[in-house]
């Protein structure tokens, strides 16, 4: 059943905007360039951390890798071109999107996405062939899977090769990784001999069960980002990463009596279930096309959605299949997590192509309510080059102590910063790997954030060169 614009309205009005403010989390409020204001080195960070929030100004790293606060301390688990696979090839280079499994023995599997695009042959360590498990012999991308055993030792192995530009993906609540291809060439194009530009399913724990690889077509075809699973509705919803015009939010509603688990979507049809896209409206029952509309955190839009045509983008892409009014787009539609009931969503900027420029949203969708809640929003940030401002955020995950972590995907200085219930940030880390020059330093992107099954442990790419870290230290309760 549809939620209409004068249900919406109604139920606006006796409830107000508070109606999908629930949940651990909040309402991860702040106003424009509150996010994009707070200074990593200044006394008033040591300040907030005596008083709760975050862990104190950032330390430079001696070793020119990750800077932390005071008493934290990391560990490099894989390095492209350093460490090894257990085949003997180097850890493939350009790490994203990543998850933290338990594993037998007392291990920890993290599956993790190299967003490596275009022919091997562009690429010094591209995601090796592993017999059985290639999609496409002419791709460069996939995952792999890292064990790190208790006494610390690490190992590596492919989980999925041949696939496109794997950016983000989502945990499944089965305990699998859906990786999603943020590339839509068919084949012919770019050397590719397979159509790309879908999700794929990588079991961590069962090596068997990723043989022969297949794409999950019923959830569509193009450029991915993130995927989380409804364990309540078994909705999965989806994000795409593209413009001219924005790209969409999506939402897969599963064919009547489907069962989830390990192994159950190779069963579906291509064209199992129903791909939807949204369509929001204000409390006054409005149209919204775009979600930079949203200029105040709070703002709660209501949801109604949309059948895609043709999810397969035979002669169109998706995004294209709709015209003026009939759907919301958003642009730079990136990382999601699963939390509170709900799906958190980021949008991590939006410029000239789009009704109104910022420098990264949070969105949470509430399935019971239909809605979508702005979290956080973050104001242009006038001088990425100086540390201190937040922008460009991508990854996400909610944090076992309390807020979310976001990974910075934005101009000049790199971070990993939280956010508390009530939108108070703090900084984690900053990448001091200058990959550029002296004279024109240049720090790549965090990705893959991701907390150990226990909490007590944060893992974190750094895209480039591709390096996997895991960092420890006295994690608090935050404080709203």
């Amino acid at each position: 059943m549809s939620l209409t614009r004068r249900d919406f309205a109604r139920n606006s009005a006796i409830t107000g905007a508070g109606v999908a403010l629930a949940g651990s989390v909040g309402a991860l409020a702040t106003a424009p360039n509150a996010l994009a204001s707070f200074d990593t080195d200044s006394a008033e960070g040591a300040a907030d951390a005596r008083h709760g929030v975050g862990y104190g100004p950032l330390v430079p790293d001696p070793e020119g890798i990750l800077a932390l606060p005071a008493g934290f301390t990391y560990r490099i688990i894989t390095y492209s071109g350093r460490t090894k696979l257990e085949s003997g090839e180097f850890t493939p280079s350009n790490h994203d999107g990543t998850a933290a499994f338990d594993g037998p023995r007392g291990t920890t599997l993290l599956v993790n996405n190299h967003e490596l695009k275009g022919p091997r042959a562009n690429w010094k360590h591209p995601v090796p062939l592993t017999e059985g498990l290639v999609y496409d012999p002419a791709a460069s991308g996939g995952c792999t899977v890292v064990e790190v055993r208790p006494d610390g030792r690490v190992a590596e192995w492919v989980g999925i090769a041949g696939t496109s530009t794997n950016c983000a993906g989502g945990a499944t609540p089965w305990g699998t990784w859906l990786t999603c291809e943020e590339n839509s060439d068919k084949a012919g194009v770019n050397g590719m001999t397979k159509d790309h530009g879908y999700v794929f399913e990588v079991d961590p724990v069962d090596r068997r069960a990723n043989r022969d690889p297949k794409p999950l077509k019923f959830f569509g075809r193009y450029d991915h980002e993130a995927v989380v699973i409804d364990p309540k509705r078994g909705h999965a919803y989806l994000t795409e990463d593209d413009d001219e015009p924005n790209g969409l939010f999506y939402r897969w509603v599963p064919p009547k009596g489907f069962t989830y688990g390990p192994g159950k979507f190779r069963e579906l049809a291509d064209d199992a279930g129903v791909l939807q896209a949204p369509k929001c409206y204000d409390s006054g029952g409005r149209f919204v096309d775009d979600l930079s509309r949203a200029t105040k955190t709070g703002t709660v839009y209501g949801v109604d959605w949309v059948d895609v045509p043709d999810r397969d983008a035979r002669t169109t892409p998706v995004r294209k299949q709709f015209g003026d009014g009939e759907v919301t787009r958003a642009r730079k539609l990136e990382g999601m997590w699963w939390g509170d009931g709900g799906a958190y969503i980021v949008s991590s900027y939006a410029r000239e192509e789009s009704p109104v420029q910022h420098d990264g949203q949070v969105w949470f969708y509430d399935p019971k309510r239909r809605t979508l809640t702005l979290k956080v929003l973050l104001g242009v940030n006038p001088d990425p080059s100086k540390d201190g401002a937040f922008d460009g955020p991508d990854n996400i995950t909610v944090s076992p102590h309390g807020g979310i972590i976001l990974a910075e995907d934005g101009e000049g200085v790199s971070h990993l910063f939280g956010a508390t219930d009530s939108g108070r940030t703090y900084p984690i880390a900053r990448n001091d790997l200058n990959v550029g020059t002296e004279e024109e330093p240049e720090y790549s992107e965090f990705a893959g954030v991701t907390f150990s099954p226990d909490g007590k442990t944060l893992y974190a790419n750094i895209q480039d060169p591709g390096i996997l870290v895991a960092i420890t230290g006295p994690w608090k309760r935050q404080k709203r």
